[in-house]
């Protein structure tokens, strides 16, 4: 029985556990405070933390089934690659399921250079394995860092790679979405390669980088008519813009013009800064990007996580896997 108060007071909301305390400050003064009080003092969490805490919420958003996530660009050497595996490890460190970047470029795809290798296997050795029955399967074909992000590496014989077409691109999904949740795929640079007509058919998102230039404007501006008048109207209105930053110091553009010849046409543009760590084209390490870097991969993150509750685009492409003739 609750104990009895003067003139039939009830308990306060405080005492029957209904006030969510504050949680307590992990950095800066706030943590240093709340410690040397012992935890009585408890200034709460900065706007940082606050603002941070909902950007991981938002990453963590539930995804039904599998979620395609295609990176491309028109011109090479604008950081594809490095945002690919950014929003890789973005994904992969912060959520419980599994992630997953496969290599589809046709022209020696370095995305495999990006992180460790524990496997020379290739993705043609993925299609070519006729024992894929469970997820160590399929382990076997991929590389996996401390982020849990595996790769899937694209063919080194450029003879080969250049035989990877829409056809094995798809067998090769299919097979990777029996098993994992979230799909990136690192694009070529050729929208007209036959792989890309598979990219596109089976993508759930689009992901555009282009670098702080005009010129770099101008060609993302003409992929999306490109994409516009060949029947992905849905995939650009859905799109994001990817300005990666190529060397340090102030940008050369003014960015909120440069971002408004796009926002009229897509979802969101989004800055990725110049990071030393990523520029040395060596194995991302999540540890080693700076405090802003990692924060830009996660508000990318984010963007695209608020997509995941939509039905999932109709494709052919869907269709049941069969393993596709080894290229010759």
């Amino acid at each position: 029985m609750p104990e009895s108060r003067p003139g039939g007071q009830l308990p306060t909301n405080d005492e029957l556990g209904l006030i969510r305390h504050r949680p307590a400050p992990q950095h800066g003064w706030r943590k240093v405070i709340h410690r040397a009080s012992g935890g009585v003092i408890n200034p709460g969490e900065s706007e940082g933390e606050v603002f941070q805490k909902a950007l991981i919420e938002r990453v963590n958003q539930p995804v039904h089934g599998a979620y395609s996530i295609a990176v491309l660009s028109m011109k090479g050497g604008v950081g594809k690659t490095t945002v690919t595996v950014g929003l890789g490890v973005t994904f992969a460190s912060l959520r419980g399921d599994r992630v997953v970047a496969l290599d589809a470029n046709p022209d020696f795809g370095t995305l495999s250079q990006r992180g460790p290798t524990e496997t020379s296997s290739t993705v043609r050795d993925l299609l070519l394995d006729n024992n894929i029955g469970r997820y160590s399967d399929v382990r076997r074909h991929t590389s996996q860092g401390p982020s849990r992000l595996e790769i899937v590496a694209s063919e080194r014989d450029p003879a080969v790679s250049k035989a990877f077409s829409a056809a094995h691109y798809r067998g090769a999904l299919n097979l990777l979405q029996r098993f994992y949740n979230i799909i990136v795929t690192d694009c070529g640079t050729g929208l007209v390669h036959s792989t890309m007509a598979g990219v596109l058919d089976e993508a759930d998102a689009l992901v555009i980088v282009a670098s702080p230039a005009a010129d770099a404007a101008r060609s993302s501006l003409a992929t999306l008519d490109w994409l516009h008048h060949h029947g992905y109207t849905q995939l650009v209105s859905d799109a994001v813009i990817v300005i990666s930053s190529p060397r340090p110091g102030a940008l050369p553009i003014d960015i909120p013009k440069f971002s408004g010849h796009f926002l009229s046409r897509v979802r969101a543009v989004h800055g990725i800064p110049f990071d030393r760590h990523l520029a040395e084209g060596a194995e991302v390490s999540l540890d080693r990007m700076k405090g802003k870097t990692r924060q830009a991969f996660m508000g990318l993150a984010a963007t695209i996580a608020d997509g995941f509750g939509k039905a999932v685009r109709p494709s052919a492409g869907r269709a049941e896997f069969q393993h596709p003739r080894e290229p010759r």
